[in-house]
């Protein structure tokens, strides 16, 4: 297998890219995904958010209420190194588990890529054969999360601020997509970054 790590801040178009990537073929984890799944109902890390931050992050039915938990987690540097500490651990299990569960079944040289928001900030590039980054100017992508997510200026801006710089995510970087153009862009280059990777895969 060839793994790849996909990165990029939030209302970059990193989940545009990886789903252009899947479409090729690739097997493609979402981090997001797996971190929504390791704090359900009845996973240990529900339990341990509910102690840390009380029961107002709770809904009634007793799913973890997103928004009051951002609330507090990305205003507060402690808050959000305890949630980290909480979730972090687990989301990388669980992703480890998943990629040696798709290496046991497809052929060697096979692309692997796992869309991981906070790749840089877990420390977790290391592990990967090839690092993407994606960027977009700043101003564009607050525009995007509040007409595409709904999301307060306020909100996108301590989202942006709690994640990773683009220049932090560029010095780790083994390919960049500067995603400040049109789509039909975006799918150009992600074509012409699959053919590298596939190209890389083969020579390792």
């Amino acid at each position: 297998m060839y793994l790849i790590g996909l990165t990029g801040g939030i209302g970059s178009g990193k989940s545009t890219v990886a789903a252009r990537l899947a479409a090729h073929g690739c097997d493609v984890i979402d981090a997001d995904a797996v971190a929504r799944e390791v704090v359900e109902p009845g996973e240990p890390a529900l339990a341990e958010l509910a102690e840390r931050f009380g029961a107002e992050v709770l809904n009634d039915d007793g799913t973890l209420n997103r928004p009051a938990l951002a609330a507090r987690a990305f205003t507060d540097d402690d808050a959000r190194a305890d949630l980290e500490r909480i979730t972090h651990p687990r989301v990388a299990a669980r992703i480890a588990e998943w990629i040696a569960t798709v290496a046991a079944r497809v052929p060697q040289g096979h692309l692997i890529v796992v869309d991981h928001p906070l790749l840089v900030e877990t420390g977790q590039q290391r592990r990967f054969d090839a690092v993407v980054v994606v960027t977009a100017d700043a101003e564009q992508r607050v525009r995007r999360l509040i007409d595409e997510r709904g999301l307060s200026e306020e909100d996108v801006r301590a989202r942006i601020r709690a994640q990773a710089t683009d220049e932090q995510r560029r010095a780790v970087a083994t390919h960049v997509i500067d995603n400040d153009g049109t789509h039909a862009e975006l799918d150009a280059a992600v074509d012409a970054l699959y053919a590298e990777l596939v190209e890389a895969a083969r020579a390792g």
